[in-house]
C-alpha cells in the first residue's frame, strides 16, 4: 500500500510533541491504495515519518525501538502466514498478537464506520484509541498520533508505578516478618524496643536484636550491629540473630555461644572487612543476676530505685565478632537489685552530633545524663524509648544516617509482689463439705437405734 508522507511546514516549539519527531507504523494489507495517510495540516506541530508493513512477519522487521504508534487495520486478512501467528479465529487476533509482539508501543485501531463495537472492544483489549476510516483527515490522525503516544507512556509509567508499590509492600511485609518477637512468656520483666533503619524508606537494618526466655526461667537478651547499613548488612543482622536464638535455645551462652556465631559470620559475610559487634545479657530466674557479654559493643546503660543510671562495667569486653579468629569473650557476673530498668542499644544513638552546627558526637556520657534528664521527668517504658531517639534525631538536626535499635528491660519488685498478693486473694478458698447423713454420726448416743437383743 503507498502511504505519501505528508507535507508539512515548520512547526513551532508550543506545536510539537516534546520537540521530536514520530514514527508511524502502518499495518495495512491494501494493495489498491484505497487507504492512504492524509497529509497532515500546518497546525499539527510534529512531524510523522511513515513506515509500512502489509503483514505480520514484515510488521515485526519494521517493529524498531524508534517506532512510536502502530496504526493497524482491524480487518487485515488473517492468511495462512499470520494464521501460524496468532491464537484463534476472533476479530481482534491480529491486535492482540500486535500487542504482545509491541507492550512498550502506542496501537491505533483502524476499522469501518459501522465497527464500532468492534473499536470499542479493541481499546479494551489494549489499544489506545481507534479511528474510523471515512472520518480520518490530517488533524484528527496527527492528534490521535500524539494522543495515544502520550497515553501509553501514561500507561507505562502506572504500571512501572504499580510495580513499584507491590515490590515496596512486599518487601515491607518480608522485613516485617524478620523482625523479632519477643519470647517472654513467664517472665516478670517488661520488654520495649524501638529501631530505625538508616536506610530510607526501609524497615530493616544492619542492626538487630532479640529476647528469649528458656524453660529453667533464664532471659536472654541480645543487641548487634552489623557494620554498614545496606540489605547486605540487613540480611546478615537477621542470619546472625536466627542463630543467635537457635544456639540459646539449645543450651549455649557466652563465650561458646560468641565463638559459634563467629563462624556463622565468617560463613556468610561478603567480604573479611565485615564485622559485627554484639552484647548479650542472661538474666537469672530469680531477676537480681546477670551474665554480660561484650563483643566490640557499647555497654548497657543500668537504673536503679532511687540511683542515676550508670553504664555496666565494660573492662571485660571481647574484640567485634569478625576480626580475630581465636578470640574470647569472657563472661561477667553482674548484680542488678531487686528494682531495674536494663537500657540496651546500638552506636547509632550515641554517634548522632549534639547540634546542626557541631562535630562533636553525643557518645556514651552524652546519652547517659540524657537519660538521666528523662527518668527525672517520669518517663519509663516505651515513653522513654521513644523520647529517647526523638530527642537523638533533634540534637543531630534530622534523621540520622546509622541504624539505631534501643531495648528496654524493667523489672519493679514492688509491683511482682502486689501481682503475688492479688493472685492470691483472687484464689478460691475450697469450703469442707458436708458428710452424707448415712455417715454422719448422731449428735445424741442414747437417741441411736439399739440393736435387736
Amino acid at each position: 500500500m503507498p502511504v505519501p508522507v505528508p507535507q508539512q511546514r515548520a512547526a513551532s516549539a508550543a506545536e510539537t510533541s516534546h520537540g521530536a519527531d514520530l514514527t508511524l507504523l502502518v499495518i495495512e494489507d491494501d494493495p489498491a491504495g484505497a487507504f492512504t495517510v492524509p497529509e497532515l495540516p500546518a497546525t499539527a506541530g510534529t512531524r510523522v515519518r511513515v513506515r509500512t508493513a502489509r503483514n505480520l512477519t514484515e510488521a515485526g522487521r519494521l517493529l524498531t525501538d524508534d517506532v512510536d504508534c502502530i496504526l493497524l487495520d482491524l480487518a487485515l486478512p488473517t492468511g495462512s502466514e499470520a494464521r501460524s501467528a496468532v491464537e484463534g479465529a476472533d476479530e481482534l487476533a491480529t491486535l492482540k498478537h500486535v500487542l504482545r509482539i509491541a507492550p512498550r508501543h502506542a496501537v491505533l485501531a483502524l476499522t469501518a464506520e459501522d465497527d464500532a463495537g468492534l473499536a470499542a472492544e479493541a481499546v479494551r483489549v489494549g489499544a489506545q484509541d481507534y479511528l474510523f476510516r471515512g472520518e480520518l483527515d490530517g488533524r484528527l490522525l496527527s492528534r490521535a498520533i500524539r494522543y495515544a503516544v502520550e497515553r501509553k507512556r501514561a500507561d507505562v509509567a502506572q504500571h512501572q508505578l504499580t510495580e513499584s508499590r507491590l515490590r515496596a509492600q512486599e518487601n515491607a511485609r518480608l522485613e516485617r516478618g524478620l523482625l523479632p518477637t519477643p519470647l517472654l512468656e513467664g517472665s516478670d520483666l517488661r520488654f520495649a524496643a524501638r529501631y530505625r533503619p538508616g536506610r530510607s524508606r526501609a524497615l530493616l537494618g544492619g542492626d538487630f536484636y532479640d529476647t528469649v526466655r528458656t524453660p529453667d526461667g533464664t532471659v536472654h537478651v541480645m543487641i548487634g550491629d552489623v557494620c554498614g547499613h545496606g540489605p547486605d548488612e540487613a540480611a546478615l543482622g537477621v542470619e546472625l540473630r536466627i542463630a543467635w536464638r537457635a544456639l540459646t535455645l539449645a543450651g549455649l551462652c557466652g563465650d561458646e555461644l560468641l565463638s559459634t556465631l563467629q563462624q556463622v559470620l565468617e560463613h556468610e559475610r561478603e567480604s573479611e572487612e565485615i564485622f559485627a559487634t554484639l552484647c548479650t545479657v542472661d538474666i537469672t530466674p530469680d531477676g537480681r543476676r546477670a551474665g554480660l557479654c561484650l563483643a566490640g559493643h557499647p555497654a548497657p546503660l543500668i537504673t536503679r530505685h532511687g540511683r542515676a543510671a550508670h553504664l555496666l562495667p565494660y573492662e571485660d569486653g571481647g574484640p567485634a565478632l569478625g576480626l580475630l579468629p581465636r578470640a574470647r569473650w569472657p563472661r561477667r557476673q553482674v548484680d542488678l537489685g531487686g528494682s531495674w530498668s536494663l537500657l540496651m542499644y546500638t552506636d547509632g544513638l550515641i554517634e548522632g552530633r549534639v547540634g546542626p552546627d557541631s562535630t562533636q558526637r553525643l557518645g556514651q556520657d552524652g546519652m547517659v545524663a540524657m537519660i538521666n534528664r528523662q527518668l527525672a521527668q517520669g518517663l519509663t517504658g516505651e515513653d522513654l524509648l521513644e523520647a529517647a531517639v526523638t530527642q537523638v534525631r533533634e540534637l543531630n538536626g534530622g534523621e540520622l544516617t546509622d541504624d539505631v535499635a534501643v531495648l528496654l528491660l524493667d523489672r519493679d519488685q514492688e509491683h511482682i509482689r502486689r501481682r503475688g498478693l492479688n493472685a492470691h486473694r483472687g484464689r478460691s478458698i475450697p469450703r469442707p463439705r458436708p458428710e452424707p447423713a448415712a455417715l454422719t454420726a448422731p449428735a445424741n448416743p442414747a437417741s441411736a437405734q439399739r440393736p435387736p437383743l
